[in-house]
């Protein structure tokens, strides 16, 4: 009988819901801006008390409300708040999809790499820099490494005259010291730091966030100078196209295509980059080319869907380059010999990364994952180099809010390192071959305080095991003091504690143009940080005044500093036998008015040294003291028109001579690198556009590589220690080096596009 009892409760209870659901409304929908879908808006009906968030995929659902006409509004920090009036009725489901627009300066935006969690740019207490797609469009490049040059305090530095290889300085610290990550994934380091920067499809890039400064203890102890955070698009809950072509003056062709839709219960999002340069240019005469010649494809792909515990996601991305470049007339089969010089580097890469949320006796744990194999096959004159590396990664999350004021973060991450080359540096003391293999797991705990609604304090330690350098630890704190609505200030510190790989870290050392000599085993590097950043937002009327000034401090252990000076006919590596700094300060002020304009401007101030344990202090090679970028735009309505105006400037920075004789200047003269661009739009989501890039034609010295006529020194003469004879042919005893480079050798090129989004 009771059972019975129970059994028509059930029943009535269940037909009571139902008619009560029948009794109200549904609203759902899609929320987004130009760039895709925006996740944590606010959607509510404030008459009624009722509201909910948009997810990853900017989807919501608001249910329950009560017939009549009501005014829903959505609301998100940086954008502007819509509100529209919609009528219901009993058992209405309606659906809306609603773009916002940007503010004129976004004061904040939601942030994820200062915590691993989404949370309020204002309210980080890690200062976070946020670039949307929007402002890499100002200068649109066929690459990620190249749309940073009109970021402030950053910098695309290209280290080889012949295959432009470059790597990501920050505040003066050589690109291994900033942690690239894709979705928070330490995907890119080790060889891809070299040639694995490019092909990331700018079509499918959501956001950047940079954080200068150390980010150890989320992203392991080798997030010493700061970390540059890549995160891709979600899948949209809409189906798109979109498209985006651009051709230069140089025979440059670029192609970025990507697109989104479903699959049942799936949602996807596709990307493909295709470059192509295949001109040799050689306008300052030296006989080789001016910028490498490159084929790249790559192909990314994302699929994300709804679990219990939130949106899992997973992606991979497949690319495959093919680059040269040297003397006019090399071509395949002369790679190898010592007839005609040329490096030519076939890269191959795969890379997958995902991560699912679940629940576990209702708390929320999140389990991250990335693997990548990247293999170059390459010559570098008559040197060879064959190298391949393994990554594989992944890391258990848990977050727990333990009141109003105090949340926990904490984890567990395993890392795998693999890496194989045809160098001494994978040989063993019998002078076989030992692929280097790092095991390393580690542990961190993470606190947030909210003292108050004005001070806030991020603390946080992370320990790892190196299975060849043995432990590691490293603390991390950050302060933040709202001062008041327009101000705030914060502190940060922390430590990182750094691995080198010369052969996957500097490319100076494959050219084969001097002998690698290492004068010791090299021990890992240690640094501790400082870093302050003051945050004032000025309001002036129609427009709005943002202006930050940051200030950093790195002190180096056992830093290992490429020795260029002591023998011109190597380099030498070693600890350096003292200490070495990097510090400075960062101004950069954005203003902008009502929609029409917008200005972007900022300086970084630096020096840079090292100290042996003599006491002499020594400037740090390639380089600058100071450098500027800045980016103008004016937007007109009638027709649909924008101009922008981008740029940025450097300093003169320390060159490596070859010996006292050496024609060439020793460090680099004051230069400026400065574009314009036009773009027209059409209603029907069509945008055409062009401009120069390179207005002022600044190129490097036309002798930039030493004994260019002569690369592999059959003409150079050699005394019986190796150094080298100045003879009627050779007059200032130089060999043929390339690593003589500070800027790109491409001067002023047009270049004219097409942008499509259904």
């Amino acid at each position: 009988m009771n059972y019975f009892r129970l059994f028509l409760i059930l029943c009535f209870s269940s037909i009571a819901l139902n008619l009560a659901s029948a009794q109200t409304a549904t609203l759902s929908g899609y929320v987004y801006d130009a760039a895709g879908p925006l996740a944590y808006a606010t959607v509510g009906i404030e008459k009624l008390g009722t509201g909910t968030l948009t997810n990853d995929s900017g989807e919501f659902e608001l249910k329950n409300i009560q017939p009549g006409t009501h005014e829903v509004s959505i609301r998100l920090l940086g954008y502007r708040e819509v509100t529209m009036t919609y009528s219901f009725t009993a058992g209405m489901h309606k659906i809306i999809h609603l773009e916002l627009e940007p503010e004129a300066v976004q004061s904040d935006d939601v942030v994820i790499s200062g915590t691993l969690n989404p949370v309020s740019r204002e309210k980080s207490a890690v200062a976070i820099e946020v670039y949307r797609p929007q402002f890499f469009l100002k200068n649109p490049t066929p690459s990620f490494f190249e749309s940073l040059q009109i970021v402030n305090g950053v910098r695309p530095q290209v280290n080889c005259n012949i295959c432009n290889t470059g790597d990501i300085h920050m505040n003066g610290l050589e690109g291994p010291y900033t942690m690239i990550t894709i979705d928070g994934m330490p995907i890119v380091s080790g060889l891809a730091s070299v040639y694995g920067l490019s092909g990331i499809p700018n079509a499918l890039i959501e956001r950047m966030e940079i954080v200068k400064g150390p980010a150890s203890t989320l992203y392991g102890s080798e997030a010493v100078g700061g970390l540059i955070n890549i995160i891709t698009k979600m899948p949209y809950a809409k189906p798109f196209v979109s498209a985006d072509v651009f051709s230069t003056s140089w025979n440059e062709h670029n192609l970025d295509l990507g697109a989104g839709y479903k699959t049942g219960k799936l949602r996807h999002i596709l990307g493909v980059n295709l470059f192509y340069y295949n001109t040799p240019i050689d306008h300052n005469g030296d006989g080789f080319t001016d910028a490498t010649l490159a084929k790249r494809l790559s192909l990314f792909h994302k699929t994300a869907w709804k679990t219990s515990g939130g949106t899992a996601q997973v992606a991979f991305r497949i690319l495959g380059e093919k680059r040269w470049g040297g003397q006019l007339n090399f071509s395949d089969q002369w790679a190898g010999s010592d007839s005609v010089y040329g490096e030519q580097i076939d890269t191959r890469r795969f890379e997958v990364l995902g991560q699912v949320p679940f629940l576990i006796a209702k708390e929320q744990f999140r389990l991250q994952f990335s693997a990548s194999s990247h293999f170059q096959d390459s010559w570098y004159g008559k040197l060879s180099y064959i190298g391949t590396q393994h990554i594989a990664f992944s890391q258990l999350l848990w977050n727990k809010k333990l009141n109003a004021r105090h949340e926990l973060s904490s984890g567990a991450a395993f890392r795998y390192t693999y890496y194989d080359d045809n160098t001494v540096a994978t040989e063993d003391n019998e002078h076989q071959n030992q692929p280097s293999i790092i095991k390393l797991p580690g542990l961190f705990v993470q606190h947030s305080w909210d003292i108050n609604s004005s001070h806030s304090l991020l603390s946080g330690i992370r320990y790892d095991y190196n299975s060849l350098h043995g432990s590691i630890l490293s603390p991390r704190m950050n302060y933040k003091w709202a001062i008041n609505k327009w101000t705030t200030w914060r502190l940060g510190a922390g430590n990182g504690y750094r691995v080198a790989n010369v052969f996957t870290e500097d490319h100076a050392a494959l050219t084969g143009a001097r002998n690698v000599v290492f004068e010791e085993s090299l021990k890992p590097e240690k640094s501790w940080n400082m870093n302050t950043h003051l945050l004032r937002f000025i309001s002036l009327g129609k427009s709005i005044l943002n202006l930050e000034l940051s200030g950093f401090y790195t002190f180096f252990h056992n830093k290992i500093i490429p020795d260029y000076l002591s023998n011109t006919q190597e380099i030498r590596y070693a600890n350096l036998d003292g200490h070495a700094v990097s510090q400075g300060i960062s101004f950069s002020a954005e203003w902008a008015h009502a929609k029409s304009l917008r200005i972007q401007s900022g300086f970084t101030a630096m020096d840079v040294f090292q100290v042996n344990a003599s006491g002499v202090k020594q400037r740090q090679l390639l380089t600058e003291r100071f450098s500027a970028t800045w980016t103008a735009s004016y937007t007109f309505k009638k027709p649909s028109l924008s101009l922008d105006y981008s740029g940025n400037v450097y300093g003169p920075m320390l060159l490596p001579l070859l010996s006292e004789w050496d024609p060439r200047p020793e460090s680099s003269p004051w230069y400026s690198i400065q574009n314009f661009q036009m773009t027209w739009k059409a209603k029907s989501g069509l945008e055409l556009y062009g401009g120069i890039k390179n207005l002022l034609n600044f190129v490097p010295v036309a002798n930039a590589i030493a004994r260019a006529h002569d690369p592999f020194d059959k003409q150079v003469d050699f005394a019986p220690d190796g150094s080298v004879l100045r003879t009627a042919n050779n007059p200032y005893a130089l060999t043929f080096d390339p690593s003589y480079v500070y800027a790109s050798n491409q001067g002023r090129r047009y270049y004219i596009g097409l942008r499509y989004r259904l």
